[in-house]
């Protein structure tokens, strides 16, 4: 073998080695690599999702329709006079008292009861200062008394149920700061705000119409704290009248009917007694005479 074969042979031999060196090199490599990763993902069954859309809130119930609905004029504040019959202390005998009597502060805000239009602004001697307001089904409501109207508050404008329209005062024929308020029907007959005030009538065979016409029985005495001025004249003759009959009534002379005349002329001696046969009435008694063996007559003293 020649020294060049041998050569061939040596690199023939290295190659060989360097070949299984890197073949295991790259093996081992391989092995450390696949050991190295992670578990392989094994593949299920995709998981089925129900999307639930939002639930919209449930909506609010419509507001039933309203044809027309009645608030107080001056709310949480007393009725001191109601619908009916009423005598007034320098009046004779009772009367109507068309509306309803709310005691409150005078300068606190009247509003109005309903939604209308203002027909009347203006005052009198009785009403004073007062609002009329047209409404649905020709329903009409007064506002008497008031101390104050609002400027804007005029013939012709709309207000709204709850709409300011005036102050509490004491004009016109009034005892003190109070609202005189009034409801009537399209024939301008007053009827008893109290079946009104607080309710809503979707429906025009739902007003109280035929009821609130109806007059409660008897006839209320109002007591109240002042006089005006216009009327103390007028207590002062019924009080003077009052007086002068009951002092007639006390001082009228006492008419005894005939048969008390008889039994007095038939159980006293006529000459001890004297008697007003005209008026039936003795001036004076003295002591009868009379035997102490009859039986004494009947004791009959002149009436004071």
């Amino acid at each position: 073998m020649t020294d060049e074969s041998i050569a061939h042979s040596g690199r023939a031999h290295l190659w060989k080695v360097d070949a299984v060196l890197g073949v295991s090199a790259a093996l081992m490599a391989f092995t450390v690599a696949q050991a190295s990763l992670p578990e392989p993902l094994v593949p299920t069954r995709p998981i089925a999702y129900t999307i639930t859309p939002p639930q919209a809130a449930p909506a609010a119930a419509p507001e039933p329709a309203v044809l027309i609905a009645f608030a107080e004029p001056l709310p949480g504040q007393t009725i001191v006079s109601p619908f009916g019959r009423r005598q007034l202390p320098w009046e004779e005998q009772g009367r109507l008292h068309a509306g309803v009597d709310i005691a409150a502060a005078a300068g606190r805000p009247i509003l109005a009861s309903a939604d209308g239009v203002v027909v009347r602004v203006a005052q009198d001697g009785g009403y004073g200062r007062f609002v009329e307001i047209k409404h649905a089904e020709g329903l009409t409501t007064l506002y008497a008394h008031m101390g104050k109207v609002l400027p804007n508050i005029v013939s012709g404008v709309a207000v709204k149920a709850g709409t300011p329209i005036g102050l509490v005062g004491s004009t016109g024929s009034s005892t003190g700061a109070h609202l005189h308020f009034e409801i009537r029907d399209r024939q301008d007959r007053p009827m008893n705000p109290a079946l009104f005030l607080d309710r809503k009538f979707a429906r025009s065979d739902e007003l109280p119409l035929q009821a609130g016409l109806r007059m409660p029985r008897g006839v209320r005495v109002a007591y109240v704290s002042r006089i005006p001025t216009s009327k103390r004249e007028l207590m002062q003759a019924k009080t003077d009248s009052k007086v002068v009959a009951k002092l007639d009534a006390k001082l009228a002379p006492k008419v005894l009917p005939p048969s008390a005349v008889a039994a007095i002329e038939a159980s006293l001696n006529a000459s001890t007694v004297a008697v007003d046969v005209q008026s039936g009435r003795p001036h004076a008694r003295i002591a009868p005479v009379f035997s102490p063996k009859e039986a004494e007559p009947p004791r009959i003293d002149p009436p004071a």
